[in-house]
């Protein structure tokens, strides 16, 4: 058996992370079932932040950054994922948004990010978003 290196597009902003689809994860029709791009969304961006250093070791009270809920997530689906394996960043199934609050661990209320997070966060937007957020802090 051999295993390829998954070749991955450049992208413009951000990073791609690729994640694998699986057959149980097509419905009837042999398409990605709706309900399984927010879990693929949600692995990419655990393998991401795991990267970067950040992890949840099962103590919530330690968990820093890593406690914390999702407020609003949006998906727009652009086309069908109609086969199990992995993209190669050269496809663009769906676009979306997301709203992430971090919360202390022990009132479950929010909390302030740590300025390490911002900084890693901030790697990620657009450059317009960045040049954006620039100004708003300035005023």
């Amino acid at each position: 058996m051999s295993v390829e290196t998954l070749q991955t597009a450049t992208v413009p902003y951000g990073e791609l992370v690729p994640v694998t689809v699986h057959f149980d994860d097509l419905d009837a029709l042999g398409m990605l079932h709706n309900s399984r791009y927010p879990l693929l969304v949600e692995r990419a961006w655990a393998e991401y932040w795991h990267g970067q250093g950040f992890g949840f070791d099962g103590d919530w009270a330690a968990a820093g950054d890593m406690c914390n809920v999702i407020k609003e997530m949006h998906v727009s689906y652009e086309r069908s994922v109609t086969r199990p394996g992995s993209a190669d960043g050269t496809e663009t199934y769906a676009h979306g948004h997301r709203v992430l609050v971090r919360v202390d661990a022990q009132t479950l209320r929010p909390t302030p990010w740590s300025d390490r997070a911002r900084s890693v966060a901030a790697r990620l937007l657009r450059p317009e978003e960045t040049d954006a957020g620039t100004e708003a802090d300035a005023a």
